[in-house]
């Protein structure tokens, strides 16, 4: 191989490695009228400058009757953050405002509708332990998944 080849296939590498690591930078989620999420984890990586978590509410039912939205925080932190959504109530999207525990809570959103929400950089860490959920009373207990963070 000459060097101009072995350099043409570092680039080829590089820039592989680059999509795929901007690929990791972004949470698609779906959420319908059967109280589901479209997955059950999702992988970002730590290094991503900023990660976007994008819901798409796949259902027909109304905000009010079936909301859906995603809340990110520590995996120990799920439960009552659940608990403390309900007492926030719809005008906080179910999310307690100026809690630390939320490190990413998108608005509650109805059938048809998507909305997005961003997590900053250096807010996950690798190895850590993280969950979504959607924070709508009584969703959480169906609608939660694992986000797995690596280097």
């Amino acid at each position: 191989m000459s060097i101009r080849n072995a350099f043409l296939a570092l680039a080829v590498l590089g820039a592989a490695s680059t999509a795929q690591a901007a690929n990791r930078c972004t949470i698609d989620l779906k959420g319908d009228d059967r109280m589901q999420f479209s997955t059950k984890s999702v992988t970002v990586s730590a290094a991503c400058p900023r990660i976007t978590i994008r819901l798409a509410h796949t259902g027909k039912l109304p905000a009010k009757a079936m909301g859906h939205n995603v809340v990110v925080s520590a995996t120990p932190d799920v439960q009552a953050l659940s608990a403390a959504g309900i007492k926030a109530g719809a005008a906080n999207h179910y999310a307690p405002k100026g809690d630390k525990r939320v490190l990413a809570v998108t608005p509650v959103i109805g059938g048809g509708e998507t909305t997005t929400a961003i997590i900053p950089a250096g807010r996950l860490k690798a190895g850590g332990q993280y969950s979504f959920f959607c924070s709508f009373p009584g969703h959480a207990a169906l609608m939660k998944g694992t986000l797995v963070v690596t280097k």
